[in-house]
């Protein structure tokens, strides 16, 4: 095992304390979504057991409605009257904009040029403005940051955000709680709330956990960034757009240095391979950035043959294009 980098000097300001707030304020606003154990997916990994938290079935269809609405509940009226601005390939935005339907916010989203239609979709079913910019995630951020800074409304990135982590941490507790004794957990990254999260959560009620994080090798920012130690920025060309990050960010990286035991990059078509899994052996719909997890699992089988494993299957919003590809590996060539 690779062993993790020395701490950075950041003191990020989030802790279980603010975690635990959060599964108080978001009582009733988010769904505490099951846990199934599928013994085709068990069987491929040669596992003892493949424990798989379906966030996928939550509000938006994504574990991002945790943290966004964590984060919009605890603003002010007076913060929330100037408005909200978010960057996104899709389920923060779908987060945000389903926060700020349920607090009565003004809410602009931006998000990369041609976004999958299915997100882009239930964004303006939320009722959000919704501008189209640049090619990547990097793209639309810069667009959005320029737009908060003219508007005065309040720019909600998805990564280094405290309010974001404690809100995506309520999933941990809940996952913890539901399947107790899991000897490793593995968690997808982008911008690395979610592998932040379980990292603090995991130390403070399961600390004989040992927590993996999983990126895309086409997007490997967060994961270069956690190995070398500094802040990198990256290619960022993975068709996950949950993945699809140029870069890393200082809150994320501070706390997963802190907590995590490994990160580690698949590739697309391995993502493309567990969605297919997931689609067949466990009737269940991930979209790329959900099925990455699993795809770490399958692609090591040494690494957790005999453990008992929990993956989080983070959204399941996925396209047409999508899940075709998904069942061309049962049915032949994978298309581009």
């Amino acid at each position: 095992m690779i062993a993790a980098p020395a701490p950075v000097e950041t003191r990020p300001d989030v802790t279980i304390a603010d975690v635990l707030a959060a599964q108080s304020r978001l009582d009733g606003m988010v769904v505490r979504t099951p846990v199934g154990e599928y013994p085709d997916l068990t069987r491929a990994a040669g596992a003892e057991a493949v424990v798989v938290k379906h966030e996928n079935q939550q509000r938006t269809g994504a574990f991002k409605a945790r943290g966004a609405s964590n984060l919009l509940l605890g603003m002010t009226e007076a913060e929330r009257a100037r408005g909200v601005v978010a960057y996104s390939t899709g389920n923060h935005a779908q987060g945000v904009a389903y926060a700020a339907r349920l607090t009565g916010t003004a809410c602009t989203i931006v998000m990369p040029d041609d976004p999958n239609p299915v997100k882009l979709r239930a964004v303006l079913d939320q009722g959000a403005d919704v501008l189209l910019q640049g090619a990547t995630f990097d793209d639309a951020r810069a667009r959005a940051t320029a737009l908060a800074e003219a508007s005065g409304a309040r720019l909600v990135g998805a990564a280094n955000e405290p309010a974001i982590i404690a809100g995506v941490g309520t999933l941990y507790l809940e996952m913890f709680q539901q399947a107790p004794g899991l000897d490793v957990l593995v968690v997808p990254v982008g911008g690395g709330s979610g592998a932040s999260a379980a990292g603090l959560v995991a130390a403070a009620v399961a600390p004989g956990t040992e927590v993996i994080a999983v990126q895309s090798a086409a997007s490997p920012a967060a994961h270069d960034s956690w190995h070398s130690g500094a802040l990198v920025e990256r290619a960022n060309t993975t068709r996950a757009e949950g993945l699809a990050v140029g870069c890393g960010f200082e809150v994320t990286q501070a706390l997963m240095r802190r907590h995590l035991a490994d990160f580690v990059l698949v590739t697309d078509e391995q993502i493309t391979l567990a969605q297919e899994l997931y689609l067949t052996g466990a009737h269940t719909v991930a979209e790329g950035a959900g099925a990455a997890a699993l795809a770490a699992v399958l692609a090591d089988p040494e690494r957790f043959a005999g453990r008992r494993v929990g993956v989080v299957c983070t959204g399941g919003n996925a396209s047409a294009d999508e899940l075709r590809r998904a069942l061309a590996r049962a049915t032949g060539p994978v298309p581009d």
